[in-house]
């Protein structure tokens, strides 16, 4: 359905409406398709925030409120503008579009393909409102086109929801299926992004593709958002490179590294909590960089099986949480009690530790909150401790 001038301002009018409402008061409306309307309000509420750009602008039209939550954000999709090689570019997995119009901007001509029609009218509409004039769009599926296409990269999103609507994570079940296609994507272009599930184990997944060159680990405000496979042509088995990043307000944090430097990596090990507690971002710890970012920034460990480190020197480009510490406490229930009498609210981090902190705030009746940080881990040595500190960055 189009976006008429009168129904983009009805929906102007009503976006701040109870959406069921509005469809219970459709009678009122007769010349209003209400349905439509509200999913086009539900998908510009996701859009707000996830896809600033496109909700800035009132034409654009949303095929479904679904195509909105599986679409990469504006964040994630600019990020993949670097990630081109060449001039050419094609999206095999189309959706909603996000990805295909950012990555325009980075491509000479772009091919974006989806096998669903509404999809495929909406990216028609959206990208001739959005200036995008080096787009094609084809109605095809993905299969068909990866052996008849030649471009310089493709990028592959394979869908993890089924028929059904469950959720799926596994590359064997999410469709299409990128490991079947990868032989005839890289016969017919330079590159290959393939966007995985955050939730895969990196180590079994790079078993299934040794063309790998690059495993970019894509964290947003400390939250693992994606996982991106970079398939070459010039790969060496086992040297792919990773990167562990994650984009902030006005910075990014980023550590690259091989498998084979975390696993020769040699970190001091503390002996003792120092002035500086380091806590490592989501994407570094999915990237599974333990080693390696001691090493790198000269932090000790305070356990060989934990993952938070400590050092007398504010290292201020650390990529992760910095915290000052100011009191180190054994572990006891009794310990627990009296610091909930002096913090009543705190915020609870457990590590390498044998409560989880649900537990630690049953125990303790502690609340989420305050300017406190609890650091429950386990120093080697000396077994549990409570680690009180204050943010520093």
């Amino acid at each position: 359905m189009q976006l008429t001038p009168e129904l983009i301002e009805f929906i102007r009018s009503h976006e701040q409406d109870a959406t069921d409402r509005l469809l219970l008061s459709a009678s009122k409306y007769p010349g209003v398709e209400m349905p439509f309307v509200v999913e086009q309000i539900i998908a510009r509420q996701a859009a707000r925030e996830k896809l600033p750009t496109w909700h800035a602008e009132r034409r654009v039209v949303y095929p479904s409120r679904l195509a909105v939550e599986q679409a990469s954000s504006e964040i994630t999709a600019r990020y993949k503008q670097r990630l081109l090689v060449g001039e050419t570019a094609c999206d095999l997995t189309g959706g909603l579009g996000s990805d295909a119009y950012y990555l325009s901007r980075a491509a000479r001509e772009m091919i974006y393909v989806e096998r669903d029609p509404a999809c495929c009218r909406a990216a028609r509409d959206n990208f001739e409102v959005l200036n995008v004039a080096n787009a094609r769009v084809l109605r095809e599926d993905a299969g068909n086109v990866a052996g008849t296409v030649a471009v310089d990269t493709f990028y592959i999103d394979p869908s993890r929801r089924t028929k059904e609507n469950k959720r799926v994570f596994t590359l064997a079940d999410c469709e299409p299926d990128a490991l079947q296609l990868k032989p005839l994507l890289l016969e017919r272009a330079r590159r290959v992004i393939v966007k995985c599930s955050p939730m895969l184990d990196i180590v079994e997944t790079l078993h299934f593709f040794p063309e790998c060159e690059e495993v970019h680990v894509l964290a947003v405000k400390n939250e693992c958002k994606e996982l991106l496979l970079i398939l070459g042509k010039e790969y060496r088995p086992g040297q792919a490179i990773l990167h562990a990043v994650n984009i902030t307000a006005g910075a990014e944090q980023r550590l690259s590294f091989t498998r084979q430097e975390e696993q020769e990596a040699v970190p001091e090990q503390a002996t003792v909590v120092r002035a500086f507690l380091y806590e490592p971002n989501s994407a570094l710890l999915k990237a599974g960089a333990f080693k390696t970012v001691a090493t790198r920034f000269r932090v000790e460990k305070l356990h060989p099986r934990g993952n938070l480190y400590t050092s007398d020197n504010l290292i201020t480009d650390f990529p992760g949480r910095i915290f000052a510490a100011d009191e180190v406490v054994d572990f006891s229930g009794k310990a627990l009690k009296l610091l909930a009498a002096r913090y009543p609210k705190a915020n609870i981090t457990a590590r390498n530790f044998t409560l989880p902190v649900a537990a630690l705030r049953e125990k303790s009746g502690i609340k989420e909150g305050g300017d406190v940080h609890l650091f429950a881990t386990t120093l080697a040595g000396r077994g549990g401790v409570l680690l009180l500190c204050h943010k520093v960055v």
